[in-house]
C-alpha cells in the first residue's frame, strides 16, 4: 500500500504561482510513477503531469506544459507540482496518484490504484 497526502493548495490570482506537495509513505517508490490529476466541478478527472520516480523522467499534459513542473525529492519521499502563470481554468481539486511503473506513462486515472485526498486550487481572474 502507498499512502499519499497532498498539501499546498489555496486561493491565488491569475498569473500567480503555487507549489503543491504530495508526501508518500508505505512503500519504496523506486518502482513507481507518481502523477498529478485535477478535477474541476462538473468535469472528469484529468491528467496533469507524471514523473518516473527512479529515473526522474517527466511527462505533462499540453494544457500545462511550460507552466507546471513536476519534481520529486528522494530524501523526503515527496512529489511536487510547481504551478506558474496560473489561469482561472486551472481551478480544480488536485490529486496525487501512484502506480507501479510500466514502459509508458499512463494518463488514465482508472489505472492508478493509489490516491491522496485532494487539495483545492482556486485561481481568481
Amino acid at each position: 500500500q502507498v499512502q499519499l497526502v497532498e498539501s499546498g493548495g489555496g486561493l491565488v490570482k491569475s498569473g500567480e504561482s503555487l507549489r503543491l506537495s504530495c508526501a508518500a509513505s508505505g512503500r519504496t517508490l523506486s518502482g513507481y510513477v507518481m502523477a498529478w490529476f485535477r478535477q474541476a466541478p462538473g468535469k472528469e478527472r484529468e491528467f496533469v503531469a507524471a514523473i518516473r520516480w527512479s529515473a526522474g523522467t517527466t511527462f505533462a499534459a499540453n494544457s500545462v506544459k511550460g507552466r507546471f513542473t513536476i519534481s520529486r525529492d528522494n530524501a523526503k519521499n515527496t512529489v511536487y507540482l510547481q504551478m506558474d502563470s496560473l489561469k482561472p481554468e486551472d481551478t480544480a481539486v488536485y490529486y496525487c496518484a501512484a502506480q507501479e511503473a510500466g514502459l509508458f506513462f499512463i494518463i488514465m486515472s482508472t489505472q492508478y490504484p493509489y490516491w491522496g485526498q485532494g487539495t483545492q486550487v482556486t485561481v481568481s481572474s
